[in-house]
């Protein structure tokens, strides 16, 4: 431990600790714009220049380390007037107006030049080029608006391992963008939507689906349904001032009507839905790996790829359901293409669904009905517009908002989301079990996904805490587990003594690491959970800024506490999914299912 002062306060802190991390301890706040935690820190904003005792200049507290007997001063006139500064150069450069910026209640550059007291401009000038990319489904970004922080570079460089965006030019001219100046749509962007996510203004934000949305609710020819992603309900109410992890089912189903939404239902229904396809197709690839001589003689894997070449589906098992991490698969490891699920996400079956059966079953066309999907991911957008998504002939989903557009639409309709009664989701396909629920946590496909498969292979619950699988929940990057399988039914008496080996990785930078670690053959699993952001869904690019790890824990503690306090805990238990089977699939793999639930991924060109 080592000694220091701060602002007259002594203090011990742990060698290797920050100047920032010091005071941050202490409960002293020193401003950022540039930092991002879990990332080496730049130094590039100098917002956070504090005063050392014999050091000659302004010190960046984010990148200087505390040494014993440092004496540090946060505010005296020195260091408010540097600040201030910097603030009045990053003004004199940013194009922002800030009446009709996306960003304009929530912008970090304006709160901290009223915060300092900045009031009007000390320096006018020339501004520097902007240049405006639309050339994505999920990302819109403005130069002109870019204060050169760097965050944006550091997210999907350190922490997603795509680096897309980096600084072009040099100086004045500097533009943090794609390289050759290329659009987004040129490079291996893949839409996670983490630069939306970290950055402090407007320069890089989702692509609204609002207006249009707005548009289909008011056209009289339309039915319009939505459905809510599990991870909305834990961090919807941070747009409106209530604690991260406050769960506001019930008052977004409200608020889902009073906006005029035909049908209110469910992601989580199609979450069950997904682990009863994923977890049938997991058993029946590890049929055809151990026990071939037991496949029905037309048994395909439920692998689209093993139907193309007739080979055995490929180990392990990699979930589909996070649209980024399926690009980010499609350009960095095409060799693991045949490995990934071929079930579509669940926003992407209830589409399916919600078009085929449920609009049979109230007798609307499937071309009058639109399809809006609340979700907490940027590259949902990007999803929902691929190509392959329209099965039932029809696109299966229509448009895509994401938790921040939402709560705009309800700040719009003028209603106080915080006083609202709750509702309930309609049926049939708004019921929905606890595991569907976890599905917005890292490890929570895993989990679900286990609940089932275990329960099918041994005719019990899965050992452990209240059906919880401990070791691949939590936030460190790459988790595992080992599921002993013991006295299976006689159907999977080949598994007798096997141990279910399972890996779980979030964040891309992990997933690349991970990815890595099983082309090399350093090691093996027969199942794989990849999960784009940070924490899972709930840290997903869509969701209220700013997500650090406290605000991901205390989403993720909810979410378990919203399965725990559940009467349905397992996908198979979920009566509106048995009875969709019964009525209309027939059975989890059928040729039904496989035309509308499934789907087939391709390599892309990186460039």
């Amino acid at each position: 431990m080592l000694n220091i002062t701060i602002d007259g306060h002594k203090l011990q802190v742990k060698e290797g600790d920050t100047i920032l991390e010091a005071a941050r301890e202490a409960g002293v706040e020193i401003p950022t714009l540039c930092f991002l935690e879990g990332v080496e820190p730049l130094g590039a904003c100098r917002m956070c220049v504090v005063e050392v005792s014999g050091a000659k200049t302004l010190m960046s507290a984010c990148s200087t380390p505390a040494a014993e007997g440092m004496v540090v001063v946060t505010n005296n006139r020195h260091v408010r007037e540097a600040r201030k500064t910097v603030i009045d150069l990053l003004l004199s450069e940013h194009e922002g107006d800030c009446q009709y910026c996306v960003r304009g209640d929530d912008c970090e550059l304006a709160a901290m030049a009223r915060k300092l007291g900045v009031r009007e401009p000390r320096y006018r000038g020339e501004k520097p080029a902007a240049v405006e990319d639309q050339s994505t489904p999920a990302l819109v970004r403005d130069s002109g608006k870019c204060i050169k922080c760097r965050r944006c570079v550091s997210v999907c460089s350190a922490i997603q391992g795509v680096g897309a965006l980096a600084p072009q030019g040099r100086g004045y001219q500097t533009v943090i963008g794609p390289a050759f100046a290329l659009p987004l749509e040129g490079v291996a962007c893949v839409q996670c939507g983490q630069c939306a996510a970290v950055c402090p203004v407007g320069a890089i934000t989702e692509r609204s689906s609002v207006d249009s949305v707005w548009a289909a609710l008011e056209d009289p020819d339309k039915f319009v349904v939505v459905q809510t992603a599990p991870a909305i309900r834990a961090a919807l109410g941070e747009c409106f001032d209530l604690p991260p992890g406050t769960i506001v089912t019930g008052r977004m189903v409200t608020a889902l009507r009073r906006l005029g939404f035909d049908g209110v239902f469910d992601t989580n229904f199609a979450a069950d839905l997904t682990i009863m396809e994923e977890g049938t197709e997991l058993l029946t690839r590890l049929r055809a790996a151990l026990a071939p001589e037991t496949m029905p003689k037309s048994g395909n894997g439920g692998s689209a790829h093993s139907d193309a070449h007739g080979t055995a589906p490929a180990l392990p098992l990699m979930t589909s359901c996070s649209p980024g991490w399926i690009k980010f698969a499609e350009y960095y490891f095409p060799q693991f293409l045949p490995n990934l699920s071929s079930c579509k996400s669940p926003q992407q079956m209830f589409g399916a669904v919600a078009k085929t059966y449920y609009a049979s079953k109230i007798g609307v066309s499937p071309d009058r009905m639109v399809v809006v999907s609340v979700m907490p991911c940027t590259a949902k957008k990007f999803e929902c517009d691929r190509p392959e998504m329209d099965d039932s002939g029809y696109r299966d989903v229509d448009y895509v908002l994401t938790t921040r557009e939402l709560a705009g639409m309800i700040r719009t309709a003028g209603l106080d989301f915080v006083t609202l009664d709750d509702g309930v989701m309609d049926s049939p396909l708004g019921l929905s079990s606890g595991a569907a629920d976890i599905f917005a946590n890292t490890g929570g496909v895993m989990e679900a996904a286990l609940r089932t498969a275990y329960e099918i292979v041994t005719g019990r619950e899965i050992p452990g805490d209240n059906l919880h699988v401990r070791p691949v929940a939590g936030l460190e990057g790459i988790k595992e587990a080992s599921i002993p399988i013991d006295d299976p039914v006689p159907e999977w008496s080949f598994l007798a003594g096997a141990e279910l080996k399972v890996a779980v990785a979030h964040g891309l930078g992990n997933a690349r690491r991970l990815l890595e670690e099983l082309a090399s053959g350093r090691s093996s699993y027969h199942f794989v959970e990849v999960m784009t952001c940070p924490g899972g869904c709930i840290g997903g690019g869509g969701q209220p800024r700013f997500t650090d790890n406290s605000v991901r824990q205390a989403r993720i503690d909810a979410i378990y506490r919203e399965d725990e306090g559940k009467e349905l805990r397992k996908s198979h238990a979920n009566r509106d999914v048995q009875t969709l089977y019964a009525e209309f699939l027939d059975h989890p793999l059928s040729e039904k299912s496989h035309e509308l639930l499934h789907t087939h991924y391709e390599a892309r060109e990186r460039y």
